[in-house]
């Protein structure tokens, strides 16, 4: 259970705590209040009903907050079957992928693979689906030529393993207009990757 949801857990219960105090007879608070001070002053009705309005009206305002929050709480997790789907479209996506990498071996379109599979995930994810919450763990063993990351999501505890594998492609290699606008003198490697996806970590 997450932080937001034991404290939508905590409002509900205080909120039923407060009705059962509204509900309390005014003649039991009398003799409890006549038990501890004999001498103390007696409490006139009215108060009581002043009392049972507030705590009633604390109740049902700690219950919308609570029930809104359970609903921000659902808004922001990854239900086991979002997770599966958007993880199924980001692997269709991404497998043939085609990208250019600098001299230093450093694709020029994403920062690195994680990033890539996080940000394509979440946007295969479906409508109502959260925004983020998505981690792409990578393997210690992991190359720039070949990668397995663990997927794992906020709200569910299913996991996937991504495994990447790229393959020098000649064919979208890209060499980018010289200063004259003639041919340039630089050429980006290209690439291409095979993408596949299992349950389970990796």
């Amino acid at each position: 259970m997450d932080t937001l949801t034991k404290l939508n857990v905590f409002v509900l219960v205080l909120s039923a705590v407060l009705l059962a105090m509204a509900c309390v007879r005014a003649d039991r608070v009398r003799a409890w209040r006549s038990g501890i001070n004999p001498s103390a002053p007696e409490v006139p009705d009215a108060s009581f009903t002043v009392a049972r309005v507030v705590l009633v009206a604390m109740a049902g305002l700690g219950l919308c907050t609570a029930l809104q929050g359970f609903g921000v709480s659902d808004d922001l997790a990854w239900s086991e079957g979002e997770l599966t789907s958007a993880v199924r479209g980001a692997t269709s996506d991404l497998d043939g992928f085609t990208f250019q990498v600098d001299q230093s071996d450093t694709p020029l379109s994403f920062d690195d693979y994680k990033s890539l599979i996080e940000d394509r995930i979440t946007e295969n994810g479906a409508a109502d689906a959260p925004q983020a919450g998505i981690t792409a763990e990578p393997s210690p063993t992991d190359t720039p030529t070949e990668a397995n990351l663990t997927i794992t999501a906020h709200g569910t505890d299913k996991t996937f393993c991504t495994h990447v594998l790229r393959t020098r492609s000649k064919a979208h290699d890209y060499t980018p207009p010289g200063i004259s606008g003639g041919v340039g003198t630089l050429t980006y490697a290209g690439y291409r990757l095979g993408v596949e996806t299992r349950e389970g970590a990796c």
